[in-house]
């Protein structure tokens, strides 16, 4: 499937009005409102398995196509009229506020919600800002994600399945390492299996994945504890089946990308790059010689590429510099001075100092 490419105008009827009538099922507690409003984007996380391009920012605040990877997550939600946004903070929470600021410039109203000093986890970071969520259906959504997935259909059986939290979900044709979601025989919510064997027969049933994107009512927040962390998926949810009320999964098609490690950031670039008729791309200022060789590589502003220089399926950081003749391949390159005292983070990939620049292979 060719990616859509982000940024694209929004369409602000995607809800349709039939979602809002009278004989709907949840409209009386919706209908006040119309559309949901509000949406949480979940962003306070270290972003372990991306360092070092999380040194000095979040996750959510890495450049996607020369755009905060939050933004998109942003024009997703305002294509929905979706335009009273919270974002939760907790590493480098600067980093998101600097770039984003009170969302007037993307025509939407952005509050934040800072969490120290630790962090809240899914759930708890809804319980730190349950009044502002009050009112009516809400969205839960990952701030790492890139999607096209059809919200105002996820909205309409949430409607229709009365549920207390509606769960997106994709087949995991691939049967990626995402925990497979357990669906009854109307579409309700089992709970939660193991991580998909890749080994496994392909011609069983596909497993399903959640997507990072919730819908919910605020009766949630009778079974989300008050003042600790807690986990939508390990705390709540099986709560809200205990007591038998319904969590209802809707099982989606369309684009969904989730930029966790290194390799998906790189090859989810390199693809909607391809869609644009792209190779590579360039943030601000960067200076390549004319006999350097740049392939398959993403830069981030400042870079400078000395003479018979050659980089291919790299990531090169902000300020990085290539000396003349240097040849690198399937590695992220940051400056080494911003790498902070005890190196890389558990679970993070390790690299190398070599002269000016930390690098880190990612490709085998």
């Amino acid at each position: 499937m060719t990616p859509a490419i982000p940024g694209k105008s929004p369409d602000l009827s995607a809800f349709p009005a039939s979602l809002f009538a009278d004989d709907d099922p949840m409209s009386e507690t919706n209908r006040q409102n119309g559309p949901p409003k509000k949406a949480m984007i979940l962003a306070a996380g270290f972003g372990t398995r991306l360092w070092p391009l999380t040194i000095g920012r979040t996750k959510p605040a890495i450049p996607f196509l020369n755009r905060p990877l939050i933004e998109q997550t942003i024009d997703y939600l305002r294509r929905y009229s979706i335009t009273d946004l919270i974002i939760n903070l907790h590493h480098e929470p600067a980093s998101v506020r600097d770039q984003i600021g009170d969302g007037s410039r993307f025509g939407v109203r952005i509050e934040y919600s800072l969490e120290e000093p630790v962090i809240l986890g899914t759930a708890g970071a809804l319980d730190a800002v349950r009044e502002r969520l009050m009112g009516g259906t809400f969205v839960v959504i990952n701030g790492k994600i890139l999607t096209d997935l059809d919200l105002a259909a996820a909205l309409a059986t949430h409607r229709r399945e009365r549920a207390v939290a509606t769960l997106v979900l994709l087949p995991n044709k691939r049967r990626e390492q995402f925990r497979e979601v357990l669906l009854d025989q109307k579409g309700h919510l089992k709970g939660f299996g193991e991580f998909p064997d890749r080994q496994r027969e392909r011609g069983g049933e596909t497993p399903l994945m959640f997507t990072g994107i919730h819908l919910m009512e605020p009766e949630i927040f009778e079974w989300i504890p008050a003042g600790v962390p807690s986990d939508s998926v390990r705390d709540v949810y099986p709560r809200v089946l205990d007591a038998g009320r319904t969590i209802a999964g809707y099982v989606g098609s369309g684009r969904w990308d989730e930029l966790s490690t290194l390799a998906r950031y790189h090859s989810i670039s390199l693809a909607y790059l391809r869609a644009e008729g792209k190779d590579s791309i360039c943030g601000d200022r960067c200076q390549l010689d004319p006999t350097a060789t740049v392939e398959r590589s993403i830069l981030w502003s400042d870079v400078t590429i000395g003479e018979h220089a050659r980089v291919s399926d790299c990531i090169l950081g902000d300020g990085v510099t290539i000396p003349p003749g240097a040849s690198f391949h399937g590695a992220v390159i940051v400056r080494a001075d911003m790498v902070p005292p005890g190196g890389a983070p558990e679970k993070a990939l390790s690299g190398e100092i070599l002269g000016e620049n930390l690098v880190v292979p990612f490709l085998e």
